[in-house]
């Protein structure tokens, strides 16, 4: 992977993950860092989700995708945050 690819996945990591965290209602004690990583973690696997429900590649945007990796990312930081709140 180039240094261009790393870049694009933090990048739509953290769009994911801010998107994930609007969505959750209140305020969420956990950092941008985690937010990123939970965000790239939901893209990644939201796309492998889309790709076997055969959505993944539709004219325009992929709507049905985002809606998934956006759907995980939530899922991602309430895991978290009551992870971390227990700890």
């Amino acid at each position: 992977m180039e240094i261009s690819g790393i870049i694009t996945a933090i990048i739509f990591g953290a769009v994911i993950g801010t998107l994930g965290r609007l969505v959750l209602p209140g305020r969420q004690n956990i950092g941008w860092l985690w937010t990123i990583a939970v965000g790239v973690a939901a893209a990644l696997v939201g796309t492998a989700i889309a790709a076997a429900l055969g959505v993944a590649d539709t004219k325009g945007i992929d709507w049905i995708e985002m809606a998934i990796q956006v759907g995980l990312a939530a899922a991602g930081v309430t895991a978290l945050e009551r992870f971390r709140s227990r700890a």
